[in-house]
């Protein structure tokens, strides 16, 4: 195939590129050209608010949009006068209201989330626009992405305790559940999106499997090879000072997924490959953020 990915250079788009390359594809990624190229694409370097010129003419057979945040992203790409058969945008979980009851499923209605703020609506008003421009587009909902090339300090954070060898400060008994999706089962799921074409357009994607704060800790300790011991934090302390998680808990109905891909990385073997690249590329988070500066001023 031909295919076109925005973005292409960090975490999920960056994985995507070299997944889709090493089967062979044409991959064409369209960033801004700072930052280094996955081996084998082509680059257009252009900002996506500015890429007319470059796309003008284009064809392609699939469209992976993800790095679109707003309405006003995926307009200027379906105007810029690139043609394509299919298009999937990577959207949110977070376009569902934390009011809804869970497991939020894909007929729920969408809204406002106080948690996610301007992020949810934004993609929320980028999902109606491309619905109703380009009706045959798939949309994906995920919860929190993990996997090789992750640039957040989230596993990171527990992996660098691990390997510390300090005690994991848990949100009170660390009971809270947490859902997740490898971007390698996202690049395997879009492909049966291509290969099948299913009837529904808007699909809730992650693992099956949810677990809680405390059994995700562990996992991360075990694939650095180590167990976790833990000491229970307060509710009176803000969890955001000291944990890379919100305190707000959520499940997605991932059933239409499933029906289409049964199974997905198990959680276990996914961490392990994030450990074993992410020591050999610790410079890869983007914002470091000080939670063990904080517990060692204030918890310890």
């Amino acid at each position: 195939m031909k295919i076109l990915i925005t973005g292409g250079t960090t975490f999920v788009s960056r994985f995507t590129a070299e997944y889709f390359v090493k089967r062979g594809n044409e991959v064409t990624v369209l960033n801004r050209g700072s930052k280094e190229q996955v081996s084998g694409v082509t680059l257009i370097k252009a900002d996506r608010l500015n890429s007319a010129d470059k796309l003008n003419g284009l064809h392609f057979d699939a469209v992976f949009d993800i790095t679109a945040y707003t309405q006003e992203h995926i307009e200027k790409l379906i105007s810029s006068g690139v043609t394509f058969d299919d298009y999937i945008f990577i959207s949110s979980s977070a376009v569902y209201p934390e009011t809804n009851m869970p497991p939020f499923t894909e007929e729920q209605e969408c809204g406002y989330n106080s948690v996610w703020g301007g992020y949810g609506t934004n993609k929320l008003n980028a999902e109606a626009f491309l619905i109703k421009n380009v009706p045959s587009a798939y949309i994906l909902r995920p919860p929190y992405f993990y996997g090789i090339y992750e640039n957040l300090y989230r596993e990171a954070f527990v992996f660098d305790r691990a390997l510390q060898d300090r005690k994991f400060y848990l949100p009170q008994n660390g009971e809270m559940k947490l859902q997740f999706f490898n971007v390698y089962d996202l690049c395997r799921f879009m492909e049966i999106l291509i290969e099948k074409h299913p009837d529904n357009h808007i699909f809730n994607v992650g693992n099956n499997r949810t677990v809680t704060v405390k059994e995700w800790v562990s996992l991360c300790y075990e694939a650095a090879g180590k167990e976790a011991e833990f000491v229970s934090v307060d509710k009176s302390i803000p969890q955001r000072n000291y944990f890379c998680f919100y305190g707000y808990e959520y499940i997605l109905d991932v059933s239409k997924q499933k029906s289409l891909m049964p199974e997905t990385t198990a959680l276990e073997k996914g961490l392990k490959q994030e450990f074993e690249w992410y020591v050999n590329n610790t410079d890869s988070i983007v914002n470091r953020r000080p939670y063990i500066d904080f517990i060692d001023k204030n918890l310890s």
